[in-house]
């Protein structure tokens, strides 16, 4: 498809078995891919990405679970039939035992098989090659070949063979199907969370209910106790416990009262409250978390495309050997019968379903294990990065520390505090949301107000350019520097003014730290921060390698001296000002509090409040990575010595069948032991140190 005029990217998602188009322009014609689309099998429609509910309405488990029973029931008439023939039926009684096997087989063949044909016939129909073209060709070789035989009175048939063989490959098809489904269940338990309808409370104070589409920011929503929250929102009023296991795998509940701010999902336990929606249903973070984790198998990982590569030359190979086979044993026996039956052996042995499932089936399972602990992913290389990562980049505040800042000594009544505190109503940064908070005073009024991202923030007022940030940067228009820590302001050509703050490392820090120490990987900590701050807070972690007063472009200089240098640093950040960071690093990661900037720049995104989410999130990538590597090894395993067995003659079709499906569904069992060990929430360790 990607040779279809303005097509720029084409996707496919194997677990949610959708193919996702991106156009070079977003007002390019779509009737040419809808066409395609149409042509290879595929009819498209409209849909949102995050909308996983058409998931759970799907019947083909259901309908390959009755072929099973249907071949089931007709392979056990058929090998009675046949049973009768080996013991020593012979002449008319024979050929009418053919003739009833025929009569089951023919019907119980057509109707089970299905699947196979259909999905060979359209790759056929496209002059293409999937797994299936081999399958059911062999199926159709048996079928065809004992309806000769049983028209011109022969003595051997394969009626039997037909029909196991097509019973044995649905059982590996269907629980090959259930193993997806169970890989595909983390993305579709995220929609069941999403919440139809809402109640909005009116100016008027009376309440009506509302569809969750059709909420926007600024509505007032009551929220009862046992239902979940329908939007991101800020709570106004009333207090509750919410129950948010399923979006960041901490399963106590999380105390929440006027002023918090929680997310779409999370289960109202214990009192109604009411609450500010922030933002439409569609961009909430339930609905971005769904995007990330169905757009997580869409990457193409340097496994990926080796898989892919393999797989487009083993599909026309297969038939080329089984071919060969056929020409080989029909000269060294003349026996055409015995040179077709170990044709179809090879057809059915060789086929690749174990080869092009190594990858994907690891990549959803690791994706799905990530998400019930709380980490989510962007996509699928990003595990074969983290695995890869040599060194940790730490950003401090918000990251290292709780970003709820405060100050050591009080804002005071000093001329600049009330100006200082306005300047940082207009800021999202921790240290600026905690000089605000400390104010309580209506904000002064400010005109051309701008935030510099790793500097601070600025406006006038009263006529007068202020500054409130980074102290070098402060300096610039006050004219003199200030001694002391923490965060400075000042109005042009006056004095400066300081304050210092104390913060609280995240919980799990230090244990984070020495996790990744112990796996190879030593901390940095990058920071725009005072020194004297960032080193406090390295030594309460014993980290050695810290660089303060950096600015977003600092941080991109010293990753890409880093990248130069052959490490392959993992970023984790929050900030605005780490937004840059986070994209020029190898792979990286955010906490759910960061910036939107922040986490759409990250490749995994963790809703946990602890910073234990990263050793997690880099054991689960390391067994990823040799999952996938074992899994490669079963599948070529498999092949060396199947695929010589079968072409010397020593595989029947039914054993064929069952070492094929038995490859396929090894593999995707070799990939679920991903979600076998759990880990162990660590202790919390709250310390407060003095920035």
């Amino acid at each position: 498809m990607t040779g279809i005029p303005g097509v720029a990217r084409v996707r496919a998602n194997l677990t949610l078995r959708r193919i996702n188009v991106t156009l070079a322009q977003a007002d390019g014609a779509l009737h040419n891919v809808l066409a395609e689309l149409e042509n290879i099998g595929h009819p498209s429609r409209l849909i949102d990405s995050a909308d996983l509910s058409a998931e759970a309405k799907d019947e083909t488990e259901v309908a390959l679970l009755k072929a099973v029973a249907v071949s089931g029931f007709g392979a056990m008439n058929v090998m009675l039939l046949s049973v009768a023939i080996w013991s020593g039926a012979s002449d008319a009684t024979r050929d009418s035992f053919h003739l009833i096997s025929g009569i089951i087989a023919l019907p119980i063949v057509l109707y089970a098989a299905r699947f196979f044909f259909v999905s060979a016939w359209g790759a056929l129909r496209r002059a293409s090659m999937n797994m299936d073209v081999p399958i059911a060709l062999a199926i159709a070789l048996a079928l065809a070949l004992s309806l000769f035989e049983t028209l011109r009175g022969g003595e051997d048939v394969f009626f039997d063979a037909a029909v196991t063989l097509t019973f044995f490959l649905l059982i590996g098809r269907y629980l090959d199907y259930r193993m997806r489904g169970k890989a595909r269940s983390a993305m579709t338990g995220l929609q069941r969370l999403a919440v139809r309808e809402a109640w909005e409370v009116t100016p008027e104070g009376k309440l009506r209910t509302v569809a969750a589409d059709a909420i926007r920011p600024g509505m007032v929503l009551r929220i009862p106790a046992g239902e979940r929250i329908p939007v991101d929102l800020r709570i106004t009023s009333g207090a509750s416990d919410l129950d948010r296991s399923l979006l960041t795998g901490e399963s106590a509940p999380v105390a929440v009262a006027a002023g918090d701010v929680v997310e779409a999902g999370a289960l109202n336990l214990t009192g109604p409250v009411d609450a500010m929606a922030l933002r439409p249903v569609e961009d909430s973070f339930l609905a971005m978390s769904m995007r990330m984790l169905a757009g997580a198998e869409e990457s193409r990982s340097t496994y990926v495309r080796i898989a892919d590569r393999a797989a487009q030359l083993y599909a026309p190979l297969i038939h080329l050997v089984a071919f060969a086979t056929f020409v080989g044993w029909l000269l060294a026996t003349g026996d055409w019968h015995r040179a077709a039956f170990v044709a179809i052996s090879v057809l059915i042995v060789t086929c690749p379903c174990a080869l092009a499932l190594a990858v994907p089936v690891a990549h959803v399972v690791a994706s799905s294990r990530l998400m019930a602990e709380g980490v989510l992913i962007k996509e699928g290389s990003a595990l074969e990065r983290l695995a890869t990562a040599t060194r940790a980049i730490w950003d401090k505040t918000g990251t290292l520390t709780d970003g709820s800042p405060v100050l050591a000594e009080g804002l005071g009544t000093a001329p600049g505090s009330h100006a200082a505190a306005t300047l940082a109503a207009h800021s999202a940064h921790p240290v600026a949301r905690c000089i605000a908070a400390a104010y309580p005073a209506p904000a002064m009024p400010v005109l051309e107000i701008r935030e510099h991202p790793g500097y601070g923030v600025e406006g006038l007022i009263d006529g007068r350019l202020a500054r409130l940030g980074r102290p070098s940067w402060v300096a610039d228009i006050a004219g003199e520097m200030t001694q002391g820590d923490g965060p400075a302001f000042a109005f042009v050509g006056e004095q400066m003014q300081r304050f210092p703050l104390r913060e609280t490392l995240r919980e799990g820090a230090a244990e984070a730290v020495v996790a990744l120490r112990v796996a190879g990987l030593p901390s940095e900590i990058l920071s725009g921060d005072a020194p004297a701050a960032v080193a406090r807070v390295a030594a309460q972690l014993e980290i050695q390698n810290t660089q303060a007063g950096l600015t977003p472009q600092n941080k991109v200089t010293r990753l890409q001296d880093l990248l130069a240098q052959g490490e392959r640093p993992l970023m984790v950040g929050d900030g605005l000002n780490d937004t840059a960071a986070l994209a020029a690093a190898h792979v990286s990661m955010s906490p759910a509090s960061a910036t939107e900037a922040g986490r759409a720049a990250a490749d995994f995104v963790f809703l946990r409040e602890g910073l234990d989410a990263v050793p997690l999130a880099l054991s689960v990538a390391r067994r990823t990575a040799a999952i996938v590597r074992q899994n490669f090894g079963l599948a070529i395993a498999y092949n060396c010595i199947a695929v010589p067995l079968a072409i010397a003659g020593h595989v029947t079709p039914l054993f064929a069948a069952i070492a094929m499906s038995g490859s396929s569904i090894a593999v995707v069992a070799n990939s679920l032991r991903l979600n076998r060990r759990r880990m162990t929430p660590s202790a919390p360790r709250l310390q407060e140190v003095t920035v």
